[in-house]
């Protein structure tokens, strides 16, 4: 029966050996402090947020599609309509021509 059973893989931890966590607690306070009163200058935020719609903005079908609303083509669904119309009618009658 030990053929069947999968052990679990060990978890992964790893403490780090040379950081002072109330060190950085503490400065991260300060520059909080620091800002609040207007000595440095406001926070730009994250870097993921930075780059969140950095891309959508410089290129044109990308800004256009966002504009829009990211609407579904009347092409597309007239196309859509057109084959559904015509596998409707060789499912009824069988045949593919009219």
């Amino acid at each position: 029966m030990g053929y069947f059973k999968m052990p679990a893989p060990r978890r992964f931890n790893h403490n780090y050996i040379y950081v002072d966590e109330r060190k950085e607690k503490l400065q991260k306070i300060e520059e909080n402090a620091k800002r609040e009163l207007g000595l440095l200058p406001a926070e730009e935020g994250s870097y993921e947020e930075r780059l969140r719609g950095a891309f959508v903005g410089e290129t044109t079908h990308l800004k256009r599609r966002k504009e829009n609303g990211q609407r579904i083509s009347t092409k597309g669904i007239v196309v859509a309509l057109a084959v559904a119309l015509f596998l409707l009618h060789y499912l009824i009658t069988g045949s593919w021509t009219f």
